[in-house]
């Protein structure tokens, strides 16, 4: 559980470094994404999951 509110966390201190170091350019992508629709999302979801889920069982050494 501790590790779990630990990446957490971290996530939190990513998005917040990329909000404070460029906000403006956070906006633009956010703009862009909003005009995508909402299937090419979902892949693009499923995606970073999916390597997510592949980078942290490299990470962990299973």
């Amino acid at each position: 559980m501790f590790e779990l509110i630990s990446a957490l966390c971290l996530v939190a201190v990513l998005e917040g470094l990329f909000l404070f170091v460029t906000p403006r350019g956070w906006k633009r992508a956010v703009e862009q994404l909003h005009a995508l629709p909402d299937r090419q999302l979902r892949v693009i979801g499923a995606i970073v999951v999916g390597l997510g889920l592949l980078s942290l069982w490299w990470v962990r050494g299973s």
